[in-house]
């Protein structure tokens, strides 16, 4: 029996009944995933399950916020989803044709954080996007909780950024240099440098590269 401890992630896709193409939403979303799944090393990457549900589990909590937002900032404009992140462990319970079932109490706080999400998006905060759930007797309560503190404005000034500021942000994240990002945005180094300098875009990035410090 495969047994881990760390950060499962569940995520599935906004208002993904309303995509007139539902096939191409999803291949995209993939996609985007690829996008973490090649910048931050998993325990277990992020795949299609059943449905628009994906599924991953990292190592660490600050594994998977580093992977959530690379997620969202790689989507196209008109997709978006949302992500319930769960700390806890995980066993494979069968392996079925190298398909496990996958079992445990990072999956059980994943689905209880992307179900905290939905309810939150639908009533008082419609820009949320993640959540990070813990067991009430978890060592690590009081810092899910701080988490999710920043999680309500990471999300919210994320909803607020432009197409060329997600672009570049991006960017930046992976380690691309200015004068890379305005070539692939169509736009000159100036134009990238005040984007990335803007008061929300600022504080995007330089809370992420505080999380990657702590590492």
């Amino acid at each position: 029996m495969n047994e881990l401890e760390g950060a499962a992630v569940i995520v599935d896709l906004v208002r993904s009944r309303q995509h007139a193409d539902r096939a191409l939403a999803q291949r995209q979303v993939i996609e985007a995933l690829e996008v973490a799944n090649r910048a931050r090393a998993a325990l277990i990457p992020l795949r299609p399950t059943v449905g628009d549900e994906f599924q991953g589990m990292y190592a660490t909590l600050r594994d998977a916020l580093a992977a959530t937002i690379l997620v969202r900032l790689a989507l196209p404009d008109d997709l978006d989803c949302r992500f319930g992140i769960g700390v806890g462990d995980s066993r494979d319970i069968d392996d079925n044709a190298g398909n496990p079932i996958r079992d445990g109490s990072a999956w059980w706080n994943a689905r209880a954080a992307i179900t905290e999400t939905k309810s939150r998006e639908d009533d008082r905060e419609p820009w949320l996007r993640t959540w990070v759930s813990v067991e009430r007797t978890h060592e690590h309560l009081a810092d899910a909780a701080i988490t999710n503190a920043y999680l309500l404005c990471r999300d919210q000034l994320l909803a607020t950024q432009s197409p060329n500021s997600r672009r570049a942000l991006l960017g930046q994240l992976l380690g691309e240099t200015q004068r890379e990002i305005a070539e692939a945005l169509g736009v000159t180094q100036p134009t990238v440098s005040a984007t990335l300098g803007k008061g929300s875009a600022s504080a995007l990035s330089a809370s992420t590269q505080l999380l990657e410090a702590a590492r």
